[in-house]
């Protein structure tokens, strides 16, 4: 089965806790803090393989999270950092924000990582909180939070050269003789229900990947047929090759055939139109062929397009067309770009995680920064307390509750908790 859109949710790994420590040994009587950090969570690499040529993996698994890192330990030692997750893709898959729906990386070359999450940052233990005026502090601070994303893998295959025509013209015999693909190859309409990839060679050192895009039929690009599933296949091709059925065997007029991929090819992305084209005028081999080229020559030449008579069943014509696509992309400039719009990636700048405000005559501060300090509080500890009210005048919660008319002995409500103001 070929698989080229899955969707999935990523959960990078949270960092771990710091530890609340100290030390006792023998001879030691007023050992001090000993809690050691907690170690950064697992983050989510993405990475290019071209031994993977489907997305089939990902539609029955859809979420994926990396490995917590792990909580402080006594005597300092820090917590063992979470496994990076590794997750490889087909090259020339695309990597969208789910809700945006651009491209967040292009996967395009074998080996290709890209972190996609990245992991929450451990917590320190009690040991970094000792000062001179704090010997012995009783907590820890917790880790953060993985980053969490879902992201579209859409691939587009990576090939130099596509075969594109209607059902039943001859694509994939041809792709059998130029290269050593074994497509399915029958004499009825779509035999091909997926992209067919082969290296043709010309001489050491000098080949190309082509691919034979699955037949298609009016409609396509508002997705009759097969539709857009495989039209994306079609976009990062650098030279296209149109095959005709020249026989006209089936009652088909080649000529309408040409304008009617042709439509669908630019009604699904005009940039397509800007693409080299090269004729090949199949099946010459049969009765008619002979007086259809005529035509197709006498309406396509003057328009610029080359047109090369072959027959896939009799080889004949072959080795001049493939001779000629091989012209054709040395002269064609090798770039394997997307037509998806691209993510701005930018510095995320700093959230505003501290939150303070007055709502129906409470008084609420809330936001990430708050939410870990208070979940690193020991509640039941003066220094720890002290800390935790320090801070809260550091980041100016203080100032602002003022601001906002907060007088003695009002509640105060932060992260679900309630306190009593005292200036």
């Amino acid at each position: 089965m070929f698989i080229d859109v899955a969707k999935i949710k990523l959960k990078a790994g949270k960092g771990g806790d710091g530890a609340v420590a100290f030390r006792r040994e023998k001879y030691e009587p007023a050992g001090g803090p000993f809690g050691g950090d907690g170690g950064d969570g697992g983050s989510i690499i993405l990475q290019a393989d071209e031994g993977i040529r489907t997305l089939m993996d990902f539609r029955y698994k859809r979420f994926y999270k990396a490995e917590d890192g792990e909580r402080g330990k006594t005597k300092k030692q820090y917590g063992k950092k979470g496994q990076d997750l590794i997750l490889k893709v087909p090259v020339g898959t695309l990597v969208k924000d789910a809700d945006s729906g651009k491209v967040i990386i292009d996967m395009k070359e074998h080996g290709q990582v890209y972190t996609i999450a990245k992991g929450g940052k451990g917590g320190r233990g009690n040991a970094k909180f000792a000062t001179s005026t704090r010997q012995a502090p009783k907590f820890a601070e917790t880790g953060t939070e993985g980053e969490e994303i879902t992201v579209i893998l859409e691939l587009k295959l990576l090939a130099d050269v596509g075969l594109v025509g209607f059902p039943n013209v001859g694509k994939s015999t041809l792709l059998s003789i130029l290269s050593a693909a074994k497509p399915k190859i029958a004499n009825y309409h779509f035999t091909t229900l997926k992209p067919n990839l082969g290296v043709v060679q010309i001489d050491e050192g000098k080949s190309f990947v082509i691919a034979d895009i699955p037949g298609l039929i009016e409609g396509a690009h508002e997705g009759a047929g097969l539709g857009h599933d495989f039209l994306r296949h079609v976009e990062r091709t650098r030279v296209l090759v149109h095959v005709l059925d020249a026989s006209g065997m089936e009652g088909r007029n080649p000529i309408d055939d040409f304008y009617k991929i042709n439509e669908e090819l630019v009604k699904y992305n005009p940039k397509l139109s800007n693409k080299p084209q090269i004729i090949a005028a199949n099946k010459m081999d049969l009765p008619e062929a002979e007086e259809w080229l005529e035509k197709i020559e006498e309406e396509l030449k003057p328009m610029g397009y080359e047109i090369y008579p072959i027959s896939a069943a009799t080889m004949k014509g072959v080795d001049e067309l493939k001779f000629a696509i091989w012209n054709t992309l040395l002269n064609t400039k090798p770039e394997y770009e997307t037509f998806d719009e691209e993510m701005e990636i930018t510095l995320k700048e700093p959230e505003k995680t501290i939150i303070v405000k007055k709502e129906n005559g409470r008084y609420i501060v809330e936001g990430s920064y708050i939410e870990k300090l208070i979940n690193s509080t020991n509640f039941d500890d003066l220094d720890s307390l002290r800390y935790f009210q320090n801070a809260l005048k550091q980041k100016g919660v203080v100032e602002e509750l003022k601001k906002l008319g907060i007088e003695d002995n009002d509640t105060v409500f932060i992260c679900g908790y309630e306190f009593e103001f005292f200036d």
